[in-house]
């Protein structure tokens, strides 16, 4: 029998919106356009939402990246916002970068850090750097161990070494212009911590312990939904977990959920509320796909709810940019 793609959980998070801040919810406008361009990742964590490893397949064409390109060079778009697997993988990333620099837009690409310790992919740290490319870097944990089990051994100390050569290149330091944020996710079954207690921390241990800096830090919950969602069935730990979230719901996290000023990019191109809609299939309620781009219809366009929401309304709220 097949798994269902989604959790059951006790309360409908459609039915929560429209006894808090009233359904459906909208849009409310369109900054942020991100792009999914490849499930190709020299990693394949155990939180990985949409199941990337070394044998992941698909990546989006040149085709699609300049549609891409095109819907960012309109007004309404601030932030370029490029994510994977490891979206170093993609073999026309250092182009595409290059192109969409001159739009003198906010670029983000989200790295897992290891990577830029692979020599076919060292490369990237002095591209980042000549497009002013903002670096959101996964770092789940400031403990090594508790890193080490999530994403594989020594995977600590591997980004540990990433960062230094982020560092030496500018990356964190004051005054550099060059952004690194470091984006954290919980371990187990549990949310994470206040973001600004856990980025002092962060600060501290990384700073003493290692020598590293950084920008900001991310804090991100883990979204019931693929690779987390398998871990969750087979810990036992899937009630409890969906217990909290919905525990943990917050109306304002939902005023400022991350869908409400952005669209996802699919690699063949079609269109999502967010990644995770993405990643579970869900299409965002709009005509065509990013070649038929239309800033108007998008910018106000009924957002796709399911019970995987309840994760971006807990607490403080999460999404790619961290808590709001």
């Amino acid at each position: 029998m097949t798994a269902p793609a989604e959790p059951a959980v006790r309360a409908d998070f459609a039915d929560r919106l429209k006894r808090t801040v009233g359904y459906p919810l909208r849009a409310e406008g369109l900054g942020v356009l991100q792009l999914n361009i490849t499930r190709r990742c020299n990693l394949a964590c155990r939180h990985c939402h949409v199941g990337s490893g070394p044998a992941a397949g698909g990546e989006m064409s040149e085709r699609t990246m300049e549609d891409c390109l095109a819907a960012a060079g309109h007004p309404a778009i601030t932030t370029i916002d490029i994510t994977g697997g490891a979206p170093e993988m993609h073999p026309r990333l250092e182009q595409f970068l290059d192109k969409a620099s001159k739009l003198k837009r906010r670029l983000i690409v989200r790295s897992n850090l290891t990577i830029l310790l692979e020599p076919a992919f060292a490369g990237f740290v002095g591209i980042y750097a000549r497009n002013k490319v903002e670096i959101a870097a996964s770092m789940p944990s400031f403990n090594a161990g508790t890193m080490d089990r999530q994403r594989g051994f020594s995977a600590f100390e591997r980004c540990i070494k990433a960062i230094r050569t982020l560092n030496a290149a500018g990356y964190g330091r004051a005054g550099s212009g060059l952004v690194l944020n470091l984006v954290h996710n919980p371990a187990g079954a549990f949310l994470p911590g206040p973001q600004k207690v856990l980025e002092a921390e962060y600060r501290r241990r990384l700073g003493a312990d290692w020598r590293v800096e950084f920008n900001s830090l991310y804090c991100i919950t883990n979204m019931p939904v693929g690779r987390y969602l398998d871990y969750l069935r087979e810990s036992g730990n899937l009630p409890d977990y969906m217990r909290e979230l919905e525990a943990a719901y917050n109306p304002e996290a939902v005023k400022k959920a991350m869908c409400r000023n952005m669209i996802s990019v699919g690699q063949d191109g079609k269109l999502y509320d967010c990644d995770f809609n993405q990643a579970l299939g869900l299409p965002a309620r709009a005509p065509g796909g990013i070649a038929d781009f239309d800033a108007g219809a998008l910018s106000g366009r009924e957002i796709v709810v399911s019970a995987h929401c309840f994760g971006c309304a807990a607490g403080s709220g999460s999404g790619c940019q961290g808590a709001p």
